[in-house]
């Protein structure tokens, strides 16, 4: 018998008028795991968040909790609690106040709530700060005590939308590591909201990419960022250089195409189906791309060719380095790490670079 996932959603859509926000999502999340749902603004994240937490009904579809339908349990009455953006804390009140608001809204006695607001901040490393006012603390600690007093309610689902927007980047980086920590510390499942794909990278068991009211594709951060299925995931999940062009030749998935500056490319067929002559869009990680000094060094590559140095973009451990294909002037950017034979590059020098035809990802051209 398998287990129960703690969130099930099936076919669940959500219609404004003549617009569809969510468009027949079906997904479980396992127990105690941290899932992500990934998109740019107005894809349909917040809505499908807002369903499972009650505010707003579905049109269609059901929404299982521990394996029972919720649709007819109102907000309060759910088994799930939410962090939002701006946190919602209460000026007014202490952090013990702020943690024990939901325990109180239930009845629950004062010595009761003292003994369950101790242990939880005890566990999200605040312990006795009860006392303390709310703007004493910084950005961080105000973090856990907005997700400390949703778990001392115990909840089955933590539902958290973009929580780390309002920070700085340096504690956005800082509070990555604690969300994860704290997910593992209570074995809680959190379903995370966020436009931001290094905050759903480096914290998640499962990412659902989401793009125009549906799951472009579900899974782990390695695949989708090394097999992404679709055009969009290909995109928006790390960097890549992008180019339009046409299938000229294809033998099972590997293609050779010609790109709109001219460029003879070879690759893989990620998307499916294509044939010469179809419109597709390629991917290629900078990364990927080899450099060197000498051209016969990247003519076994497949894909190989000339470029000059247009910029070198230091950013600490690696820097980015922006090619102008010789041939064409077409953009390309590699992944430059800070040791090796080309962290003397300057604007204006010539290097070699090339990639494999497996690191060429090509999939139909949208549109």
């Amino acid at each position: 018998m398998t287990d129960v996932p703690d969130l099930e959603c099936r076919a669940l859509s959500k219609r404004f008028d003549s617009f569809e926000a969510v468009k027949a999502i079906s997904f479980e999340v396992p127990k105690g795991s941290f899932f992500s749902i990934l998109g740019p603004s107005g894809c349909g994240k917040t809505t499908l968040l807002r369903m499972i937490a009650g505010f707003q009904a579905p049109t269609s579809g059901d929404l299982r909790i521990k394996g029972r339908s919720v649709l007819d349990v109102p907000p309060n009455k759910r088994p799930v609690s939410m962090v939002f953006q701006h946190l919602a804390l209460f000026p007014m009140m202490n952090i013990g106040a702020n943690v024990g608001f939901g325990l109180r809204q239930r009845g629950v006695g004062k010595a009761q709530i003292k003994a369950q607001v101790d242990r939880v901040l005890e566990r999200v490393g605040l312990a006795g700060v009860a006392d303390r006012s709310v703007d004493s603390l910084s950005g961080g600690q105000k973090q856990r005590v907005a997700i400390a007093r949703c778990m001392v309610l115990e909840p089955d689902v933590l539902l958290l939308d973009e929580p780390l927007g309002a920070l700085d980047l340096k504690l956005r980086e800082h509070m990555k590591i604690e969300l994860k920590r704290l997910q593992s510390e209570f074995n809680t499942t959190f379903v995370y909201i966020t436009h931001d794909q290094s905050e759903a990278l480096v914290m998640s068991d499962q990412i659902a990419v989401m793009n125009r009211g549906v799951f472009e594709q579900i899974g782990t951060a390695k695949e989708l960022y090394y097999e992404p299925k679709t055009a969009f995931v290909a995109g928006f999940v790390g960097e890549a250089n992008k180019y339009r062009a046409k299938v000229s030749r294809a033998n099972g998935k590997q293609l050779e195409l010609l790109t709109e500056d001219g460029i003879a490319l070879h690759g893989l067929d990620a998307g499916g189906g294509l044939r010469p002559g179809d419109a597709a869009q390629v991917f290629v990680r900078p990364e990927a791309i080899r450099l060197s000094r000498r051209a016969a060094d990247t003519q076994d590559l497949g894909n190989a060719s000339a470029g000059v140095v247009d910029s070198v973009l230091f950013n600490g451990a690696n820097s980015q380095l922006i090619l102008r294909d010789a041939a064409n002037g077409a953009e390309i950017s590699v992944a430059l790490p800070q040791t090796g034979a080309f962290r003397d590059l300057n604007k204006g020098d010539t290097v070699y670079f090339g990639w494999e035809p497996e690191q060429t990802r090509c999939y139909r051209a949208e549109g």
